[in-house]
C-alpha cells in the first residue's frame, strides 16, 4: 500500500468540513478501515516511473526529427514524424494492437541485450516503397505479398536509418543498432514473454499524402542496464558537468576568433535637407562633441567604451578610458 501525503490546503479543507458538519469523522474512520486493499493488475506491471517515461519520450522526439530529415532526403517528398505517445504495456497487448499483416523491422542494439522492434504501418511502408520505385507515394496496402525485390528495397531503406537511432540514443548510451530481420506477420515474432513489460513509442507519420503510425517496441530487458540513466537527475548531472562544459569550451574557442566591428564616434550633428544640399568645399560642420569630452567607442553599433583619440605608429588610435555600463530600466 502506498502512503499518501496531504498538502496543507487539503488538510485545512478536511478540518473545515469536519468542524462544519459536512463530514463525519467516524464515517471517515470506517471508510479508511474498509479500504485496506488496493487493486493491482499483475498483467500490467508498471516497471518505469513517469520520470523515466519522459526521458524515453525526449530521446524519441529527437529520433523523430532525425527520421523526418532522413526520409525526406531519401524519398524526396514531404515527410513529417512526431511522437504521439509513450506507454508501458504487456508485450502481448502490443502484438494485439498492430495489424495482422504489417512491416516489422527487428534490430539488435549491442552492447544492450534483447531486440528492438520498429513496426511500420502498411500504408506508410508502401508509400515509402512507391516513392523508391518512382511513384507518387500511394497508400496501397500490399504488405502480405511483397516480392523479394520490394522486400530488399525496404530492408535497405530501414537499414540505412540505423544511424539516426544511434545518434538519438547517444545522449544516454552508445549503441550499435543492426537490422537483424524483416517480418510482415507479428504472430511469428515472439521475442519476450507475453506478460513482460515493454515500452511502446507511437509516432504519427506522414509520407506525401499517406499517413499512419510507426511504433517502436522496446522490451524491459534492453532498458534494464541503463534504467538509472533515464532519470532527470542523470540528465541534469551530465548536462551541467560533462556535456555543457564541453560545449562551453567549444563555443568559447569559436567566439575568440569571431570578428566584430569597432568604431570611435567623433561626434554627431543634425542638418536640414536644404543645408545638406548647399554644402560646399571648406564649409565647417560643428559637431555636438566637445573637444574636452571623451569619445564613444561602439562595438557592433553598441556603445561599449569611453576613449580618447591619439596616434600610435603614425596611425590614428584611441585609448580606452572606461567601460560604459548598461543601465537597467528597473534600476532607474
Amino acid at each position: 500500500m502506498v502512503d499518501e501525503v496531504l498538502s496543507q490546503s487539503e488538510i485545512d479543507a478536511l478540518l473545515s468540513a469536519i468542524s462544519s458538519g459536512e463530514m463525519d469523522a467516524e464515517e471517515m474512520k470506517k471508510e479508511e478501515e474498509e479500504k485496506k486493499v488496493r487493486v493491482y493488475d499483475f498483467k500490467r506491471a508498471l516497471r518505469f516511473s513517469k520520470d523515466q517515461i519522459r526521458s524515453i519520450s525526449r530521446i524519441h522526439e529527437n529520433y523523430a526529427r532525425l527520421l523526418t530529415t532522413f526520409f525526406s532526403a531519401q524519398l524526396r517528398t514531404y515527410v513529417n514524424i512526431s511522437v504521439a505517445s509513450v506507454d508501458q504495456v504487456p508485450y502481448e497487448e502490443f502484438i494485439r494492437s498492430i495489424p495482422k499483416m504489417t512491416v516489422l523491422n527487428i534490430y539488435t542494439v549491442e552492447p544492450l541485450d534483447g531486440r528492438l522492434i520498429m513496426e511500420v504501418n502498411p500504408n506508410i511502408a508502401y508509400a515509402m516503397l512507391d516513392r523508391i520505385l518512382g511513384g507518387k507515394g500511394g497508400d496501397v496496402n500490399k504488405a502480405e505479398n511483397l516480392t523479394e525485390i520490394e522486400t530488399m528495397l525496404m530492408s535497405q531503406l530501414f537499414e540505412k536509418s540505423v544511424a539516426n537511432l544511434k545518434e538519438a540514443w547517444s545522449s544516454i548510451v552508445e549503441i550499435n543498432p543492426v537490422l537483424e530481420n524483416f517480418e510482415v506477420n507479428p504472430q511469428f515474432l515472439q521475442m519476450v514473454s507475453p506478460n513482460d513489460t515493454v515500452i511502446v513509442v507511437s509516432m504519427n507519420t506522414t509520407i506525401g499524402e499517406s499517413s499512419g503510425l510507426i511504433n517502436i517496441c522496446i522490451p524491459h530487458i534492453i532498458l534494464e542496464p541503463i534504467i538509472s540513466k533515464l532519470s532527470v537527475h542523470y540528465w541534469m548531472q551530465t548536462g551541467t558537468k560533462e556535456r555543457d562544459q564541453e560545449s562551453y569550451e567549444k563555443l568559447k574557442s569559436n567566439l575568440h576568433h569571431a570578428h566584430v566591428e569597432g568604431k570611435a564616434i567623433l561626434g554627431e550633428t543634425k542638418l536640414t535637407i536644404h543645408e545638406f544640399l548647399h554644402l560646399n568645399k571648406n564649409d565647417v560642420i560643428a559637431l555636438d562633441q566637445s573637444i574636452e569630452e571623451a569619445l564613444t567607442m561602439e562595438i557592433n553599433d553598441q556603445p561599449k567604451f569611453h576613449v580618447q583619440p591619439g596616434k600610435s605608429k603614425n596611425k590614428l588610435s584611441v585609448q580606452v578610458l572606461e567601460e560604459i555600463k548598461e543601465v537597467n530600466e528597473d534600476d532607474e
